[in-house]
């Protein structure tokens, strides 16, 4: 069982299940996390990866940015080994950003999306 340390909580460890997503599995120990879709489409319990390795393929939420910078969705995250995460508003350092005022660009958006954008840009 892999162990999922929080950095930002007294360095809390936590055992889980590989085979379960993070959000359920710390939230049956005790661990009070917010959540929202419970299927990755939104990123209401998304947390910070300092280090380790998660499949998250089934969330949908995150963009290629937010990936980039080490965010999860815990809903859908199932650990590959031990982990060490940020949780909370405090870890959210860069996880949003305006839009209007710093539009992300076509690396930063999700495949299909970027090649939306092109297609209206007149760019193949």
């Amino acid at each position: 069982m892999p162990d999922i340390k929080i950095a930002n909580r007294n360095n809390v460890i936590y055992k889980v299940d590989k085979n379960r997503p993070l959000l359920d599995s710390l939230i049956e120990q005790g661990l009070d996390l917010p959540y929202g879709c419970k299927y990755g489409g939104c990123i209401t319990c998304a947390a910070k990866l300092i280090s380790g390795k998660v499949d998250q393929h089934r969330q949908v939420a995150l963009n290629n940015r937010q990936i980039n910078n080490g965010y999860i969705v815990l809903c859908v995250a199932r650990p590959k080994g031990d982990c060490t995460l940020e949780i909370g508003v405090e870890s959210h350092d860069t996880l949003y950003r305006n839009p209007f005022l710093d539009p992300l660009e076509p690396h930063e958006l999700k495949k299909d999306i970027a090649k939306n954008e092109k297609t209206k840009n007149g760019i193949l």
